[in-house]
């Protein structure tokens, strides 16, 4: 998620069991790029869609989201869906290169693919839309960011051993189902409990003196990071005036807007140990007012790819459950 503000408002058409379940393991054809996935299929004309893969983006009714000047670029023709009495711009599932595909979306609006947009484009690093939390809901996913690989998995996924299983909160409908597709983790720092939007998405853009701290790998400025309140931040600081602290850390939105970072010792996720990590400080009312009316309860910031970057991360949106496997730097909480 770059951007709190990101048209999150394309949760319009929130369906979310519209997929068929994958019959064997796919890996999807993506690039890796300082710790952000981009799905990178393959149309039959030979061009190259380049999606950020992003848990906290937008999207809706199981589509995902294309900036209407990829349409473009790519060959893809625009067409008008009306759907609940209103109209939006879509494309039809395009014809892909074999092996090279998405998993195609079943009973979407219009049997349509995705949501054409005039601002998601370029969202990091010259994405040309997103799969967000409207297309992925509805499967198993696997986050590999030690290989660096992303993975459909089968209605029959199972854990393997040593993976450790923690609950996701989701909005849910009349029905039962998925509300927004946005998930909440729970964390731990300072030993309480914290929750979190799950954002594979969240962005950094370090200044120099933040990149000089945290050390954040980055591609054209654009890294990952994790979100904290300015409050929680306040709190931290004010309980730990050692932990680390850099005044104009990060510019995202620009140097008149830069924000703090703070270092955390530690973090607990799933009954692991990771850190130190790095927080990347948002308004209170971006994630009290906005993103919390996308999620089942209140969250105070996202859990990004910093984190995940120790773990082959399972999403079961079935389950509603992740599961996290530790690949590198990780202690196990009891054993602290």
């Amino acid at each position: 998620m770059r951007r709190i503000a990101i048209i999150v408002s394309l949760f319009v058409l929130a369906t979310y069991d519209t997929r068929a379940a994958a019959p064997t393991r796919q890996l999807l054809p993506t690039v890796f790029e300082a710790g952000h996935f981009y799905a990178t299929p393959e149309l039959a004309n030979g061009k190259a869609m380049r999606l950020v893969v992003d848990t906290g983006g937008a999207g809706g009714g199981g589509w995902y989201v294309i900036d209407l000047k990829a349409t473009s670029r790519l060959g893809l023709e625009v067409s008008t869906c009306a759907s609940d009495g209103e109209q939006f711009q879509v494309i039809q599932p395009p014809a892909f290169r074999s092996g090279k595909s998405l998993p195609s979306s079943l009973t979407t609006p219009c049997h349509s693919a995705a949501l054409v947009s005039k601002s998601i484009g370029n969202a990091t690093n010259g994405a040309d839309g997103t799969l967000g939390a409207g297309y992925l809901p509805g499967h198993i996913w696997t986050f590999n960011y030690p290989l660096q690989q992303l993975w459909l998995e089968p209605a029959t996924w199972k854990a393997s051993s040593g993976a450790h299983r923690t609950a996701l909160g989701f909005q849910t409908d009349a029905k039962g189902g998925l509300g927004s597709g946005m998930a909440r983790i729970t964390l731990k720092v300072d030993g309480r409990a914290l929750d979190f939007l799950l954002d594979t998405g969240a962005t950094a853009k370090p200044t120099a003196a933040g990149k000089q701290a945290s050390d954040t790998p980055t591609e054209h400025g654009i890294g990952v990071t994790s979100y904290i309140t300015t409050s929680v931040l306040d709190r931290w600081h004010q309980q730990h005036p050692d932990w680390r602290i850099v005044a104009n850390g990060d510019d995202l939105f620009g140097s008149q807007h830069a924000t703090r970072l703070i270092e955390v010792p530690k973090v607990e996720i799933a009954g692991w140990i990771v850190g130190p990590v790095w927080f990347t400080e948002r308004a209170d009312a971006n994630f009290h007012d906005f993103m919390s009316t996308y999620t089942d309860q209140r969250v105070e910031g996202s859990a990004g790819g910093n984190i995940f970057a120790h773990f082959a991360m399972t999403i079961d949106y079935p389950a509603r459950a992740a599961w996290f496997m530790c690949a590198r730097q990780c202690k196990i909480a009891s054993a602290k």
